[in-house]
C-alpha cells in the first residue's frame, strides 16, 4: 500500500463530490487531507491526498471514467512542496521580530535541504486571537505556535489546550503576563530567540529537544 496524492478537475455539477466519495469508499481508501475550490472557467478542483492505495492504475482509470471528471493529475504532496509550517500570532513589533529569528533560521535549515515556511498574522484582542488558535487545527502542516505579544490568557488559553489536544504540535509563548505561558510547552523572552526555537523543534537538522526545557524560561 502507498499514498497518493491527486488533483481532480472536474465539471461544476451537483453531485460530483459524491460521486468521487463513494468511488474513493469503494476503494477502501482514506482521505488524509482535501482542499476544493471553483476555477474561474467553472471548473471544480479538488486536491486530495489518499492513504492506503493498493492498485493506482485501477483507480485512476475509475475515476477517469466518471462523467463529470475532465482530467486527473498525480503529484506530491503539500508536505512534501512546503515542508513545515510555523505559525505567528500577536501584535505589533513582537510579531516582526519572532518572525525575523524564525525566518533566519528556517533559511539556514531549508539551504540543507528542509523546507520549513514561517506565516505570520498580526492579531489583536482576546477573541480574534482564540479564534485563529482553534483554526490551527483545520489548516494543514502546522508544526509550532509562537505567541507574540504582551498580555494573552482567557479564552486562548482555553483555545491552546484544546488545540494541543487535537493536534501534535509546539507551542512556544513570550514570556507575558496571562495564562498562556502555563500552557505553552516553553517561555521565552525575546522574541527573536522564540522564532529560532520555534524552527529549532521542528527541523530535522537540528538537535534539539524542546523536552529538555519545558522547565525552564529564556
Amino acid at each position: 500500500m502507498s499514498d497518493i496524492n491527486i488533483t481532480i478537475k472536474t465539471l461544476e455539477k451537483k453531485g460530483v463530490l459524491d460521486q468521487i466519495t463513494k468511488l474513493l469508499s469503494s476503494h477502501g481508501l482514506n482521505i488524509s487531507y482535501t482542499h476544493l475550490f471553483i476555477e474561474k472557467n467553472n471548473l471544480g478542483s479538488i486536491h486530495l491526498e489518499l492513504e492506503n492505495v493498493t492498485n493506482k492504475e485501477e483507480l485512476l482509470k475509475d475515476l477517469e471514467a466518471l462523467e463529470p471528471i475532465q482530467e486527473v493529475q498525480i503529484h506530491e504532496s503539500l508536505e512534501d512542496i512546503y515542508g513545515k509550517r510555523v505559525i505567528i500570532f500577536g501584535g505589533g513589533a513582537q510579531v516582526s521580530q519572532a518572525a525575523m529569528g524564525a525566518i533566519t533560521e528556517a533559511d539556514r535549515h531549508n539551504i540543507r535541504g528542509e523546507r520549513i515556511s514561517v506565516d505570520t498574522t498580526p492579531l489583536v484582542g482576546e477573541s480574534n486571537i482564540a479564534e485563529a488558535v482553534k483554526a490551527l487545527s483545520r489548516l494543514p502542516r502546522v508544526s509550532a505556535l509562537v505567541l507574540a505579544g504582551s498580555l494573552m490568557g482567557g479564552e486562548i488559553s482555553d483555545a491552546i489546550s484544546k488545540l494541543k489536544k487535537e493536534r501534535d504540535l509546539i507551542v512556544i509563548s513570550l514570556n507575558m503576563p496571562g495564562g498562556v505561558t502555563e500552557v505553552a510547552d516553553l517561555v521565552v523572552t525575546d522574541p527573536i530567540q522564540a522564532g529560532v526555537m520555534a524552527v529549532m523543534t521542528i527541523a530535522d537538522t537540528a538537535v534539539f529537544d524542546i523536552n529538555k526545557l519545558k522547565s525552564r524560561k529564556f
